[in-house]
């Protein structure tokens, strides 16, 4: 008797913890960057998807593919919504082709003076639900917002204020951010971000709006160009973590909730990160005596920002939902005194 029922109750517990395993959802994910292998940004995105691992126990598993591995950086938009991704870890403003407030969004030039801010907005200020009634219609969710930070500005020229960018050929991407720098007097071009290297070597450009300080000088950016800007006078990005729609919504609450949390930690933690090392890099790189670092003057940051303001005023015409997202910009830089 004693032996029949040993056998009966290891057998429930087998059978209770195969079912147990089998509702345990496991969750593969294949998301695209658009920032390419061994840049500082796609190796701390690379930590992201190691911690979404941990963080769900195991039940969410994320392959992180640097820039064009399956599509164009341009092109993960659509390839999220297809389904060829299932999200995609990107600059917003690459989408400002299709809709025009992607660029305003993800990039209002001058509006932010501290990623805090930009956080604050995605988080309190209504920015998070604003980005999703963006991409939404375009079969995406958007999960959440990082950023590197105050971009450092890459030049081959020095650049001591607005009347230098007379001219001047430099990267910058399509929207806003390339707007604001022609109405400025440059001449801004659309080139991935694999490509700045390549193109100030060769004198197709001579200046680029690309990154923070350090990866800039880890990539060697200023052996090319000697005279960079910092701390940056212009873009802050918004990077998107976003997801295919219909994925999300068909994830436990629990899940959707540990992917949230992790984008969140993930921008403090880059933004801080990447902070040190933009200090600890422009000390080697003025030690060298190679790199002359340009700080403009607070009178020629306004002058750029109020060029820049004019922009947005400009931008929010370009679509009903632009103007929507001007509004809700406007409004939170007014009411936390940051529209000045």
């Amino acid at each position: 008797m004693y032996k029949i029922f040993s056998k009966f109750t290891v057998s429930a517990v087998v059978g209770v913890v195969l079912a147990g395993s089998a509702l345990a959802q496991d969750y593969n994910f294949r998301f695209q960057s658009s920032d390419p292998a061994g840049n500082a940004n796609f190796i701390l995105q690379q930590s992201w998807a190691e911690g979404v691992t941990e963080r769900t126990g195991g039940r969410v598993a994320i392959e992180l593919l640097p820039v064009g591995t399956i599509v164009a950086h341009t092109e993960t938009q659509d390839a999220v919504a297809a389904g060829i991704l299932d999200g995609h870890f990107t600059d917003t403003s690459y989408f400002a082709g299709k809709e025009p407030a992607f660029g305003l969004i993800a990039n209002p030039v001058g509006a932010w003076s501290d990623p805090e801010q930009m956080f604050d907005f995605m988080e309190n200020g209504g920015g998070k639900e604003l980005m999703n009634s963006l991409m939404e219609p375009y079969g995406l969710h958007f999960i959440g917002a990082t950023t590197p930070g105050l971009e450092s500005f890459l030049s081959k020229k020095p650049l001591d204020g607005v009347d230098d960018l007379m001219g001047l050929k430099m990267r910058a991407p399509e929207g806003m951010v390339q707007r604001v720098f022609a109405a400025a007097g440059a001449a801004p071009v659309n080139l991935p971000g694999s490509e700045v290297f390549t193109s100030l070597d060769k004198g197709v450009i001579d200046a680029a709006d690309y990154t923070v300080f350090s990866t800039n000088h880890a990539q060697g950016m200023h052996d090319i160009a000697s005279h960079p800007v910092y701390p940056g006078f212009h873009s802050m990005p918004l990077v998107e973590v976003s997801i295919n729609k219909a994925t999300w919504d068909g994830l436990p609450e629990d899940i959707q909730a540990a992917l949230e949390q992790s984008v969140s930690d993930f921008a403090r933690m880059q933004v801080s990160t990447l902070a040190e090392r933009d200090v600890a890099a422009v000390a080697e790189a003025v030690a060298s005596g190679e790199v002359t670092v340009h700080d403009w003057s607070a009178e020629e940051r306004a002058k750029f920002r109020a060029i820049a303001k004019v922009e947005w005023e400009a931008a929010a015409g370009a679509s009903d939902a632009s103007a929507v997202v001007y509004e809700a910009l406007t409004k939170y830089l007014s009411d936390n005194g940051l529209l000045q």
